[in-house]
């Protein structure tokens, strides 16, 4: 499943820790065999805008972010139109900004946040998703001269999810009820390299070693029990090496971006941990997981 350079999907948000630029060794360690892929760590769908598999089950903790994607396969017209009024030059201000994040924060109806959602996405710092202890959406101005609006994404985006199930479960869960043989590929929040690396808090809850220990441990029994193979993305440091003793380990270098200091926008080591299932003959199963 190569991917050609030239025709490599972007995806329509802005995402830290995105794997745009890791997507070729990402595919080129997944098996091409299984009819479906599951994403517990969605994120902005790199993975997904870039694989072909005939079924995608999505999922996010994150519930802006599931709901966008939604509506975007509901009613893609009328959610971009609506994004594209957003995209005016007295909308790209400092006070307009504040306004519209207050509104968001303030905003029940899932449609008007999931517009709101991508104004504040291609609008905030360096496209971080980030909510403070009360579930506020707290990330600053971005001060871009004139934020793209990604209306071609969107459309492409829209038109493949059709082949794709959204759900907003915790990961374990949604992992554990792939359906067999599914391929599951995890993109969790990364382990910190230093303290002061803790830039985000993603989904109003974190993601602390107890949870990098338990999706380590599921995607270690996944494998065991024959279920799935599992491939989870990390970055590359003694703790993660010890989380995923038990996987094929493949270590490579990223660019990231997320650090305000341009100095420190350097490339950073990842490890891609592969559990690949055993070789278990199951009875089949007609049993699939519903969209929550």
């Amino acid at each position: 499943m190569k991917i050609d350079k030239v025709k490599k999907q972007r995806a329509f948000l802005k995402w830290a820790g995105g794997k745009y630029n890791l997507v070729e060794s990402i595919i080129d360690l997944l098996p091409k065999r299984s009819d479906t892929l599951v994403e517990p760590f969605v994120g902005a769908g790199s993975v997904f805008l870039n694989s072909d598999y005939k079924k995608y089950i999505l999922n996010d903790i994150n519930p802006d972010l599931i709901n966008l994607y939604r509506h975007l396969k509901a009613q893609p017209e009328a959610l971009i139109g609506d994004c594209a009024k957003l995209y005016q030059s007295q909308y790209n201000t400092e006070d307009a900004f504040y306004a519209i994040r207050e509104e968001f924060n303030q905003e029940a109806d899932s449609y008007r946040r999931s517009v709101l959602f991508t104004y504040l996405n291609r609008h905030g710092y360096n496209g971080l998703c980030r909510y403070n202890l009360s579930g506020k959406f707290n990330v600053p101005f971005g001060r871009y001269v004139k934020p793209y609006f990604p209306e071609h994404e969107m459309y492409f985006f829209a038109r493949k999810a059709q082949k794709a199930e959204f759900t907003l479960l915790d990961f374990e869960e949604s992992m554990r009820s792939a359906p067999l043989n599914a391929v599951i590929y995890c993109d969790p929040p990364y382990v910190s390299l230093s303290e002061t690396a803790k830039f985000t808090q993603y989904s109003g809850a974190g993601f602390n070693h107890n949870d990098q220990q338990r999706l380590a441990s599921t995607a270690n029994e996944l494998s065991i029990e024959g279920r799935n193979t599992v491939l989870i993305s990390n970055h590359d440091t003694p703790f993660s090496r010890t989380l995923y003793q038990h996987a094929r380990i493949k270590s490579t270098k990223v660019a990231r971006v997320i650090s305000q200091n341009v100095n420190n926008r350097r490339a950073v080591k990842e490890v891609l941990a592969l559990y690949k299932a055993n070789k278990i003959k199951h009875k089949p199963t007609n049993s699939q997981p519903s969209e929550q």
